[in-house]
């Protein structure tokens, strides 16, 4: 499957998530995505930094994607939770990459969840 087929058919055609990214683990390239969800080169590494186990900054300041600030509220090993209001996003990396998902209003938050954990635990598992 393409890289863009997990965003597509294992992301958004869940119904649990509306745009998503894959990156590469360093951050250095987009390996698939929605069309028009971007992140900048400040924003991915506010990810990198997150996931490496340094979210203090995002704590205070706030995550940002895709040219909006969402505020953290859950940092674990491998996965980053920020809401804005009614809608956020679950970034989750594997030995290779890094998932985002963005939710927006209606969704279930924990169902978005659920989807990108899952795929990262298949991804890892396939060497990933």
């Amino acid at each position: 499957m393409s890289w863009q087929a997990y965003v597509d058919s294992s992301m958004v055609a869940s119904g649990h998530v509306d745009k998503g990214a894959i990156y590469s683990i360093a951050g250095d390239s987009k390996w698939a995505g929605s069309a028009g969800f971007e992140l900048s080169a400040p924003e991915i590494q506010e990810v990198i930094s997150g996931l490496s186990g340094k979210p203090d900054k995002l704590y205070s300041e706030g995550l940002h994607v895709a040219g909006e600030r969402f505020v953290l509220t859950k940092c674990e090993d491998r996965s980053l939770y920020a809401r804005k209001g009614r809608e956020g996003v679950v970034i989750v990396k594997t030995k290779m990459a890094i998932l985002i998902a963005h939710y927006k209003d209606g969704m279930v938050a924990g169902n978005t969840a659920t989807t990108v954990e899952q795929l990262a635990d298949y991804l890892i598992k396939q060497g990933y």
